[in-house]
């Protein structure tokens, strides 16, 4: 893990010159991923449930907007990345990488993804006590309480179409936090993850590209704070 010094800073807190075209919301970031996709998921303030996911393509040295949808977040809001605790119901702001996709449903027509499909054995870990903490299982490990963890063929309507965001991933911190997805909405807000429409979700995985090296930057319209990148 290393801190990146970005943020998501608001246009107003911004002196520009004057320009047909103002920098885009990647472009007023110090860090990106490093890729030539990105995924912003921006709130307006820490408390917010709600917000905006926009996806992004770089070219010809410029960040081009290819979608957006409404977005939902945890139901407690947003906090750190590195200072979030676990059963907090808040969602972690930072620079993500996104290991991978799954779904309970077969991926979208186009997507280039590594994806996995959902089974009656498919587990995500949560439990802090198992050697398989934040990952996934199947079956599910003995050392991985089931009422520590999620059965994901149980989301059928969350996890028709998901993305791992690599939050607490590759190097997971116990108590942290686990099973920190992006995602189909539910009936609300989340339990910490980000979540779209489904249309949405579909289009998200049509066009990520792998080999273009997505991120997801989540954070605050104000660019309070900081991103950081795992």
């Amino acid at each position: 893990m290393r801190l990146a010094a970005a943020v998501l800073a608001s246009a107003s807190l911004l002196t520009l010159a004057p320009s047909s075209c103002p920098p885009t919301l990647p472009e007023r970031m110090a860090d990106t991923g490093g890729g030539s996709q990105l995924i912003t998921a921006q709130a307006s303030r820490t408390s917010s449930t709600t917000g905006t996911l926009t996806w992004w393509n770089r070219r010809d040295g410029r960040w081009v907007k290819a979608g957006s949808a409404a977005a939902r977040f945890g139901a407690r809001g947003l906090t750190e990345g590195r200072a979030r605790k676990q059963g907090t119901n808040t969602t972690p702001t930072g620079l993500y990488g996104l290991p991978f996709a799954f779904g309970i449903k077969t991926a979208p027509k186009g997507t280039r993804a590594p994806y996995r499909r959902v089974h009656k054995s498919s587990w995500w870990c949560q439990d802090n006590r198992s050697s398989a903490y934040n990952r996934w299982t199947e079956p599910r490990p003995a050392d991985c309480r089931a009422k520590e963890s999620e059965h994901l063929v149980s989301y059928r309507t969350q996890y028709a179409y998901a993305f791992v965001i690599g939050f607490n991933y590759h190097r997971p911190v116990r108590g942290r936090g686990a099973g920190i997805f992006l995602h189909v909405n539910g009936k609300g807000a989340t339990a910490g993850c980000v979540s779209v429409p489904a249309p949405a979700m579909r289009r998200i995985l049509a066009w990520a590209d792998p080999a273009r090296k997505p991120h997801l930057a989540i954070g605050t319209r104000g660019g309070a704070t900081a991103i950081v990148r795992y």
